[in-house]
């Protein structure tokens, strides 16, 4: 470790002395303030109960804590959790090309707690449900919350399905925001780093009027905006996928000075064939004959660059250009092509804006409450990944570059450069267009198109909620809680730059629905708009007629208006919405006495009405032009399908001893399209002397797939790479294209949904023992464990070609050649994982203030899955490489140190995510800088804060404080493209940054 050191430290000064209490007040519920000692609600029960004894590990957080560490978005709290799972949950994390059940997440960032998913964990506001974002119709965007408008948050580290719901399997985060607020606060915030890009600002205002205790009735509101810009790849040096002697290097070959490939001959641009290509239109004679690497027997046809052949100025003379590692990814014929380095090109920190807003009006009546409630969000951001790649196909993608008048300087050069190495092309200065030699053949190619821009989806979300409660006594010792709300979350995604109209038919069925009159496979598609000057429409129109020079890095003023002419910027990609109506209500009291305390027990019913709908594109109906390699999900649209769940509770609290305390809860949900089912919860706790505590519980859960899971349609994708081989035939250790039985397979890849999903169902028990020898010094150590069955998900490609024997059906063969994996939603397996949970805190009067510290980390203790019930178990998983879904830290820890004098605050802070397996590439275990292991990822934050006076605070802090890279990790991914020399889902990629807040208060 880089700071081993300082690290130890600070881990040394937090394990001196057991914890103090995580604030010098208790956690409250959203509507009742209460003092140590006072019977409230707390998150993950409907009794009132003391907080500081609960039976349940809940975590809770302060504006104080977020300041410290420089926390300014829901999704920056959220990756701070140690809790927190290791998921591909945030933005930087969805900002490349996603496949699976990561497509149509654009602009969300989620919550994952113990690492069960975000559809397994529960996000309340206030205690009640918010609407799923609009686009999955399952996880929860966090970014949606109130921020300005929050008075803490508590986080349940234990499964809550009989009180909330039988989904909250991982646990449950609840945002709390201000009540009986009064007076005006205005806060400004900025992030920027020390490079002056990717800066975050954060502008906010609450006001509130009114006293509840005295006037009667309080009214509030709170409005922030926000501002992230973006950060790209390119801006980075650790972002970098030629390292070639370290393992990594990107398999592709459309490059910005174009690769030249064999293509067979095209009736409509190439009628006698192609430059390296055959005359015969020939699947298994589409090369030139003699197209040989010299000194060998080895065809050429993976690909030649000009800039890689002798004389010529290097694959790396381009930004971001390489040369193609032939050995590493077992291509032998790509001797000669370049490569380039898509990760720079993708986004690391979304560009987002962020609008939201809360308001809440609370009316006294006695002892009773009835406040009405409006929280909203309208937020835009930005996915920007690798530009468009435009690879040669006969048929499908016609790319030619032609011999005319605009192109002969630069198709002369490139004859000539490759002639000089490949004489089988003809003599070089050859410049007769005659049956000797190739020259004035077109060229065809493979190509990325920087000059297009970087590709782009734009989305919009907006999120609304209202809510209407009450509660308030029913006489003696019973009360009441009751309350109904709305929510809705709508989003939408545009196309941004980067994409253009095609210009041909790329298939049977498109042209078949195209409505045109004799349109076939590979024709043209007049329904595209033409650029200036070319004579066919499109993308291929423009190629094809020379106007754009793939061969060059720079472009004439007609090219870039070609590009601009057959742009699709600002095409509906797609849309969706989900809505959630809620009524609840329960009652809460005292039974009978016994010695050691009332017998009390809380009775409740909620309804919800779930609906979920999906919109495709109309640029993807009849009448509507071909958009090159756009996922408009059309196959996905969805009418409005509606789930109402019906449910009734209970929970009782009996006080057996003064030291001992049990509580059992029972939930009964009925759902559509499920039926009922019944989940129970006991808790424990046994406290020998007032400063030793035992706690234990146990629950069950049960979880019904996403209306995406249930009712997508079949999308299949094509399959890029070229790494993969078929288990079956390909031994242990075998190398792709090398050893025998190990050729390349790229089968095209099935996802959707699946109506025959059933529910997931887990059983989860967790026991602890919590210290509290002082008023300002706990220790906690909760040990946990999660079995999930029937577990609802996908197979990754990978782990379908390892069980192939087990799903036989999945898999798909063409003359005993895999061409397709089958990999729809269904029930596979299950899963178990166990981990402990460590919380310390303590504090001393020192130097004339007072000196605390702390820690929260997560240990894990297992981690494994099998795909059928009948299975074992696999290997562990913890700290084992996976390219989706969790990734199993084994350790996790936020730890601090704070000294507070006078008006002043000064803290430094750890966040440690441990290391992990790397991943490997087909050759990378060979090279001699591989790194097996990922090195664990260290960063410590500083800050300052001084009350200047009474109403003004300034606070000021270095996050990274050390200016930490994140560390290489090969997390390119062939199959799909994306990825590159860094892990998103671990690091956070904008190094050392300045932060500066201000809270003036009126």
């Amino acid at each position: 470790m880089k700071y081993s050191n300082t690290a130890i430290l600070l881990l040394a000064t937090c394990l001196s002395a057991p914890a103090f209490a995580q604030e010098s007040s208790p956690p409250v519920s959203a509507e009742t303030n209460g003092d140590e000692g006072t019977a409230i609600i707390v998150t993950g029960s409907r009794i009132k109960q003391d907080p500081t004894k609960s039976a349940a590990p809940l975590q809770v957080i302060t504006p104080s804590d977020l300041s410290r560490e420089g926390i300014n978005s829901p999704e920056q709290l959220i990756s701070f959790l140690s809790t927190n799972g290791t998921g591909a949950d945030n933005l930087a994390s969805n900002g490349d090309v996603t496949s699976g059940a990561q497509r149509g997440t654009n602009g969300l960032s989620a919550a994952n707690l113990r690492g069960q998913g975000a559809a397994a964990t529960l996000v309340l506001l206030n205690g009640r449900r918010v609407a799923a974002h609009g686009l999955t119709g399952g996880a929860i965007d966090v970014n949606q919350v109130p921020f300005a408008a929050l008075e803490r948050v508590e986080v349940l580290k234990d499964g809550a399905s009989a009180i909330y719901g039988t989904d909250a399997i991982g646990g449950v985060i609840n945002f709390i925001t201000k009540s009986n607020f009064q007076g005006v606060v205005l806060n400004g915030f900025t992030d920027i780093t020390q490079r002056n890009d990717s800066a975050i600002y954060r502008l906010s205002g609450t006001a509130g009027y009114g006293d509840l205790d005295t006037q009667g009735f309080n009214i509030m509101g709170a409005v922030s905006k926000s501002w992230n810009s973006g950060l790209l790849g390119k801006d980075r040096d650790f972002v970098n996928g030629n390292q070639p002697n370290r393992g990594l290097s990107v398999d592709t070959r459309g490059t910005p000075i174009a690769t030249a490939f064999p293509a067979n001959p095209n009736s409509i641009f190439a009628p006698t064939g192609s430059l390296l290509g055959g005359t015969t239109n020939s699947a298994a004679n589409f090369f030139l004959p003699g197209l040989l690497i010299p000194g060998t027997t080895t065809r050429a046809d993976g690909g030649i660059n000009p800039l890689d052949l002798p004389g010529g100025a290097g694959c790396d003379s381009v930004n971001g250009g390489m040369a193609y590692d032939e050995v590493l990814w077992s291509v032998p014929g790509a001797r000669f092509a370049c490569s380039w380095d898509t990760g720079r090109a993708a986004v690391l920190q979304q560009p987002l804006q962020t609008l939201t807003y809360y308001g809440k009006a609370t009316l006294a009546l006695g002892d009773h409450r009835l406040a009405a409630e409006i929280t909203g969000s309208d937020a835009d951001s930005k996915k920007r990944f690798s530009n468009n790649q435009y690879s040669i196909n006969a048929t499908t993608m016609p790319l030619y570059y032609p011999l005319n008048a605009t192109t002969a300087a630069t198709y002369n050069s490139v004859y000539d450069t490759i002639a000089g190495t490949f004489p089988a092309v003809g003599a070089v200065g050859d410049r007769t267009v005659d049956a000797v030699g190739n020259y004035g053949k077109p060229i065809a190619y493979r190509w990325r198109n920087i000059p297009g821009g970087n590709r782009e989806y734009v989305t919009n979300t907006k999120t609304i909620r209202g809510a209407l409660t009450a509660e308030g006594p029913l006489g003696g010792t019973w009360d009441y809680r009751a309350g109904a709300s709305y929510a809705k979350s709508e989003a939408s995604s545009l196309l941004g730059k980067g994409y253009h109209y095609a210009g041909i038919f790329r298939n049977a069925a498109n042209a078949a629905a195209s409505g045109v009159a004799g349109a076939t496979n590979g024709g043209i598609d007049p329904r595209a708009p033409t650029a200036p000057g070319a004579t066919r429409p499109g993308i291929v129109g423009l190629l094809n007629s020379g106007i754009l020079n793939p061969f060059s890095v720079d472009q004439s003023a007609a090219a870039l208006a070609g590009l601009d002419a057959i742009s699709a910027e600002g095409t509906t990609l797609y849309g969706g919405q989900y809505e959630v109506k809620q009524f609840d209500a329960s009652v809460s009291g005292s039974l009978f006495d016994l010695p050691a305390g009332a017998v009390q027990v809380a009775l409740g019913a909620d309804y919800r009405r779930e609906t979920y709908s999906f919109n495709g594109s109309a640029a993807a109906v009849t009448g509507q032009a071909e958009i090159f390699n756009v996922a408009f999900d059309n196959v996905n649209a969805l009418t409005p399908k509606n789930r109402n769940v019906k449910a009734v509770y209970a929970e009782m609290s009996v006080p057996v001893l003064e030291s001992l305390e049990l509580t059992g809860a029972v939930r009964l949900d009925d759902y559509t399209g499920f039926g009922s089912t019944v989940n129970p919860k006991f808790t424990a706790r046994f406290s020998p002397t007032n400063w030793v505590m035992l706690r234990a519980s146990y629950n069950t859960g049960f979880r019904v797939p996403s209306f995406n899971q249930i009712f997508n349609g079949v999308t299949e994708s094509p399959n890029p790479g070229n790494n993969l081989t078929d288990p079956s035939t390909c031994p242990a250790g075998g190398v792709v294209n090398v050893t025998a039985g190990c050729g390349a397979i790229t089968p095209t890849s099935l996802s959707g949904g699946n109506l025959n999903l059933g529910p997931e169902t887990s059983e989860q028990y967790s026991a602890g023992i919590v210290f509290t020898p002082a008023r300002q010094f706990s220790a906690s150590v909760d040990f946990w464990s999660i079995a999930v069955d029937n577990t609802i998900g996908a197979l990754t490609i990978a782990q379908l070609l390892a069980n192939q024997s087990s799903f036989s059906d999945r898999v798909i063969r063409t003359s005993n050649v895999i061409t397709q994996l089958d990999l729809r939603a269904d029930n596979i397996g299950s899963r178990r994982t166990q981990g402990l949970e460590v919380a310390l805190r303590g504090g001393v009067d020192a130097f004339g203030g007072v000196l605390t510290a702390g820690l929260d980390g997560t240990y894990l203790l297992k981690k494994k899955e099998k795909f059928l019930p009948t299975a074992p178990f696999g290997s562990s998983l913890i700290g084992v490489f996976t390219y989706a879904g969790d990734l199993g830290l084994k350790w996790k820890h936020s730890a601090f140190i704070n000294y507070a004098v006078d008006d002043m605050l000064f803290s430094f802070s750890q966040i440690y995510r441990n290391g992990y397996k790397n991943n490997a590439l087909p050759a990378s275990s060979s090279r001699p800088d591989y790194n097996a292991r990922v090195k664990a990822y260290v960063t410590y934050n500083l800050s300052a804060a001084m009350d200047m006076n009474d109403k003004l605070r300034l606070t000021a802090g270095i996050r990274n404080v050390f200016d930490t890279d994140p560390p290489f990790a090969i997390t390119y991914d062939s199959n799909t493209g994306a990825g590159s020399s860094w892990e998103p889902r671990v690091a956070d990629p904008r190094g050392r940054s300045f932060t500066l807040a201000v809270e003036a208060k009126f």
